[in-house]
């Protein structure tokens, strides 16, 4: 394992790179922003860099339009290729979030993790998949056929799940069973502008609440980039399909075992954030809080039934 020991406290410190940006248009450009933005972070210092929500393109699932299908990529591809060899130059694990085309029909909202030598390790394909006024996934992406997963890479066990995966308790728990000590959610939420000065800060609180609920009930760090900036997608025919469009929310953030945020960025500044996770931190909280050793695992049965009367 390549985490770090300090001399002083003989911690497992892994240090955490979260990157935040706006995404335009061109898919080229955006792709050139992620390396541009991951490459500061491992010169930084960071062992693991995770992207926001695909971010190779706007996004898109404003609107349900067959012209998008073709921002999927395949796995390898030129976003795995370019990220692999700045993983591999700087011997750092990479969390990537992208639109899959992974056979003729057949798309997934999927994370790709890249080990420090440039090797796909695996990829998770989201598994929860919304469908909102403006966050229109379904008509997109086929819900994930890999179930919840936790990877040994050379920088510590993570989980990675996307965005929608994150109000859901379940993913969280079968994640940290497999011996994740760090869950990763790439992310792309924001606020409709028009609802948010009435519900605003209540959603905001609610999406990262949950989350440092999902720190604390596993005993593990969650780290979350999202996205940021105001995205207006356009037709075919170059109008805005929806004059307001999407405001992101920014405020990427690392919570630690005990669900306290260690750091957030801003809402509206493009961010490369680091973040020393203390792995010792883990084992310590599932030992002093031990809500894994106490779980009632004979009576749960009813939680694999759509509803319980």
């Amino acid at each position: 394992m390549a985490t770090r020991r300090t001399a002083k406290t003989s911690s497992r410190l892994v240090r955490v790179g979260l990157t935040q940006m706006a995404c335009g248009p061109d898919p080229a450009a955006n792709l050139e922003r992620q390396v541009r933005l991951a490459e500061r972070a491992m010169k930084g210092g960071a062992n693991i860099v995770c992207t926001q929500e695909l971010f190779r393109s706007q996004y898109f699932c404003q609107v349900e339009d067959h012209r998008f299908f073709a921002l999927a990529e395949s796995i390898p591809g030129p976003s795995t290729d370019a990220l692999a060899a700045i993983a591999r130059k700087y011997g750092v694990v990479v969390i990537a979030s992208l639109f899959e085309k992974r056979a003729a029909g057949l798309y997934h909202n999927t994370a790709v993790v890249i080990e420090a030598d440039g090797s796909i390790m695996g990829v998770y394909r989201k598994m929860h998949i919304p469908d909102d006024p403006l966050y229109y996934e379904k008509f997109y992406f086929t819900p994930g056929d890999t179930g919840f997963r936790a990877w040994r890479t050379s920088q510590g066990t993570i989980g990675v799940l996307v965005c929608w995966d994150q109000w859901f308790p379940e993913g969280a728990r079968l994640t940290a069973l497999q011996g994740a000590e760090i869950l990763f959610y790439p992310t792309a939420i924001g606020w409709h502008p028009s609802e948010r000065k009435a519900y605003g800060k209540a959603q905001h609180d609610s999406w990262e609440l949950i989350q440092r609920s999902h720190a604390v009930a596993n005993g593990c760090y969650v780290c979350v980039p999202n996205r940021t900036g105001i995205e207006h997608v356009l037709d075919a025919k170059g109008r805005a399909v929806n004059k307001d469009g999407i405001q992101f929310w920014g405020q990427s953030f690392v919570a630690s075992p005990d669900g306290q945020v260690v750091k957030r960025a801003a809402v509206d500044k493009e961010t490369v954030m680091i973040v020393d996770c203390d792995l010792d931190r883990v084992e310590f909280s599932r030992t002093h809080w031990p809500f894994l050793r106490d779980r009632r695992i004979d009576a749960y049965g009813d939680l694999t039934r759509r509803f319980s009367d």
